[in-house]
Order: C-alpha cells, then structure tokens, then sequence
C-alpha cells in the first residue's frame, strides 16, 4: 500500500487493476485535501500501484500533459508538464526541476483481489459522501 491508510476508513474502489497498464495512462479522480477540490491519480510503475495528489510542488498547479498522462518519455519519472519539475514514481521524491527537495502528497492505495482501492485519510476525502445503496432507501421508505 502507498501513503497512510487510516485504519477505520472504508476503501473506495478506484478501477480494476488490469485498466493501469505498466508506466501507462493513469486513472485520475477527485478528492478534498483538507476541504478544497483536488484531483488525484494512480498509476502502474514497477509493478505496484502508487498515487499522488495532481499537484505539483514548484506551483500548484496539475501535471498531466495530456488526461491521464504524466510520465516521461522514457516511462521512468513523473513530469509536470507546465515547468518540468521531475519526481521519482516510487516515492514522489523530487529528483529535478523547480521543485525543491520535497515529495508529492502521497494517496493510500492498495491492488486486492484485481481491484484498485483508495483509503481515503484524515486530510483527503472522497469529494462526495458516498452513496447508500439501492435498496437503502427502500428500506427508510417502505411502501
């Protein structure tokens, strides 16, 4: 697993671990860190899955250069596309760039079972409550 889970939080299911193709397209969702709208993504690299919050350190700004896309085109680091501040997949370590000697904002994830789940934490949240299930609300309003 990548970042802290939190041990009473629910997983929230992201996508099947075969949609995260090594070093390829990642899957991006949104999140509240701290209460503000961010987005966040996941990725296949050296056979684990990792994720960050989209942001990078040198502006926060996100850094996909294309939906989705955030790798070099070597496939080995995790390039803002507006300044080209480098980071290490493994760790979101900052290896080049403007972006100092900090780390991207890690995302607790984890593969079981072929599925990809997030771990929402204390500071990042599902940007909306989630919803109940179907027959939830047949139960509360029984005819």
């Amino acid at each position: 697993m990548t970042g802290k889970a939190e041990h009473d939080t629910v997983p929230v299911l992201l996508c099947a671990g075969s949609a995260l193709e090594e070093g390829g397209h990642a899957h991006v969702w949104d999140v509240l860190e701290y209460g503000r709208p961010q987005r966040a993504f996941v990725l296949r690299f050296d056979g684990v899955v990792r994720a960050y919050i989209n942001r990078c350190l040198h502006v926060p700004v996100e850094m996909d250069w294309q939906p989705g896309e955030f790798l070099d085109s070597d496939k080995r680091f995790i390039v803002c596309s507006i300044h080209g501040a480098t980071y290490e997949p493994e760790d979101g370590r900052c290896v080049g760039g403007p972006c100092g000697r900090g780390r991207l904002t890690a995302v607790a994830v984890q593969e079981r079972q072929g599925q990809v789940h997030w771990y929402p934490s204390r500071d990042i949240r599902p940007s909306a409550p989630p919803k109940p299930p179907a027959n939830a609300a047949a139960e509360e309003n029984p005819p």
